[in-house]
């Protein structure tokens, strides 16, 4: 099995802020998080597919329709935009790296077929910060690395 990547970039604001809880929780758990003005970050998006390379064209994805198809389903909804208040897919959850990571694939996995033979998405890797990042394998039991 061959395993092939493409890195993605995207800026974004959100806030953590549970409304059911008080300003003081809110604080406590989410830190500088809750800021009631907001805060950025610049998202790297890792997606990986696995496979065995075609025989014909020796690639399991043409990474630049892989790039594509990633640009126009996800960044292009999320970069620069408020994921609390602009990102559909996101209204009404929380939006950490580990909710933001799991709709993400959901919106992705169905869609990999249409540009690769037998490609199958096998992870996604999302930084939030240079020192802190989510890993998603998808929902199989034998997901994820042995």
């Amino acid at each position: 099995m061959v395993y092939i990547s493409r890195r993605e970039h995207f800026n974004a604001a959100h806030k953590l802020f549970n409304e059911n809880w008080s300003s003081e929780k809110n604080q406590e758990v989410f830190g500088n998080c809750a800021n009631e003005n907001w805060h950025g970050h610049n998202f790297e998006l890792e997606i990986t597919l696995e496979g065995e390379p075609d025989p014909e064209t020796g690639f399991i994805v043409d990474l630049k329709k892989l790039g594509e198809l990633v640009n126009n389903l996800v960044i292009d909804k999320l970069d620069h935009k408020n994921l609390n208040l602009d990102v559909d897919f996101m209204k009404g959850k929380m939006p950490t790296i580990e909710v933001l990571i799991k709709e993400i694939w959901k919106i992705l996995e169905p869609k990999i077929s249409s540009i690769t033979k037998d490609g199958k998405l096998f992870r996604l890797k999302l930084h939030e910060t240079s020192k802190q990042f989510a890993e998603y394998y998808g929902e199989s039991i034998n997901a994820g690395p042995t």
